[in-house]
């Protein structure tokens, strides 16, 4: 049996991620232990708060390595908010507190935060328009509706790892992919009827990774 785990990385609302996930029939294990993480085929990553304190937590528990480690074999991954933004190497917030979290680094390019003049934090529903005809977001309505909440975004250095994209102000990236991981900057867990669209096809990608 595929084994699926939710990663405690001590920056994240869990238990809405886990129900979520049992919703389309996934069976996940939420745990912090790097073994079990080390040993699992597939992994969500879910995160809120600051990028610091996020990427102090997963060095003070060990799992910045096994997270690298299941990103470099491309098992499934998926990272959720903060944990999407965790996939790039740097954020303008430790420029702004004067501390060095460091991110995974899977994908590269720096994490920013919103132009001045736009409300911040941007939270609420709004539209995310996938580039090309990802799994991810296959069965979904074009340009389908998913609930956001985040004061910073990423900003990849290559445009081919770009999987969709949202319209706040401006244009900015909403989802990433790389092989087999992907990351998006909304709450598919809070994101009703197409958000457990998402989720299930992650499980799709779990049960045939590419």
């Amino acid at each position: 049996m595929t084994s699926l785990v939710i990663v405690d990385s001590g920056s994240a609302n869990l238990s809405s991620v886990y129900k979520a996930a049992r919703m389309v029939s996934l069976n996940p294990t939420v745990t912090d232990d790097p073994r079990v993480i080390a040993r699992a085929d597939a992994l969500i990553f879910p995160g809120v708060g600051s990028f610091d304190h996020a990427a102090s937590k997963l060095s003070g528990k060990g799992l910045q390595e096994v997270l690298l480690l299941a990103i470099e074999k491309d098992r499934p991954f998926l990272g959720i908010c903060l944990g999407m933004q965790l996939l790039l190497p740097a954020s303008e917030e430790s420029f702004e507190t004067g501390q060095s979290g460091r991110g995974l680094a899977a994908i590269g390019g720096l994490v920013k935060k919103f132009p001045s003049g736009l409300p911040v934090p941007h939270v609420g529903w709004n539209r995310a328009k996938p580039i090309d005809g990802s799994l991810l977001f296959r069965d979904l309505e074009e340009g389908a509706y998913f609930y956001f909440t985040h004061s910073y975004y990423a900003e990849p250095d290559r445009e081919e790892v770009i999987l969709a994209k949202t319209e706040y102000g401006f244009s900015f990236t909403s989802a990433v992919n790389r092989g087999n991981v992907y990351g998006v900057q909304f709450h598919p867990e809070k994101s009703g009827p197409a958000g457990l669209r998402l989720l299930a096809n992650f499980g799709k990608i779990i049960a045939d990774p590419q």
